[in-house]
């Protein structure tokens, strides 16, 4: 495993529609257990894999419990509404005032190419939500009604 660089929003990846995944293969492996070191490292609760350069439609999120593996993710169901904070370890330091869904379900492949449903609610709810709008060259800012002040995020 390796530690990948993280871009920055600014960079052109960010902002491009990512590929199917079709090869379910050591090279996808790789990136995955590459993946899930980098969000560890940088103490994350989301990466897709374009915020590490790769243009593919793979998504990690930590629920609290694991790190999900989602690969060909999409969003099948979502319900409720929530209104919070929302940050991205391509634009660290910065917080913006985003709604998303309060619930969301998740269809995706593993790392082996075998379907599979997920779904979260609040925090794990809004990060799918996030990541998978990264794999449509979507960053948060785009979507946020502002950004928060310091002293908004201290008062959280």
């Amino acid at each position: 495993m390796a530690l990948r660089k993280i871009l920055n929003v600014r960079e052109s990846a960010l902002h491009k529609t990512c590929k199917c995944v079709t090869n379910f293969d050591d090279r996808l492996h790789r990136l995955l257990d590459d993946m899930k070191e980098t969000l560890a490292d940088a103490g994350g609760v989301g990466l897709a894999a374009p915020q590490v350069g790769i243009l593919r439609r793979v998504v990690l999120v930590d629920n609290g419990e694991e790190v999900l593996e989602l690969v060909n993710p999409e969003l099948v169901e979502t319900s409720g509404e929530q209104e919070g904070p929302e940050g991205c370890l391509s634009l660290p330091g910065k917080y913006g005032l985003v709604k998303r869904p309060m619930y969301a379900k998740v269809r995706a492949q593993d790392r082996n190419g075998n379907w599979f449903e997920t779904d979260g609610e609040e925090l794990t709810a809004r990060c799918f939500c996030h990541e998978l709008d990264h794999l449509d060259g979507i960053v948060y800012t785009e979507v946020m009604e502002r950004f928060l002040t310091d002293e908004e995020l201290e008062a959280d």
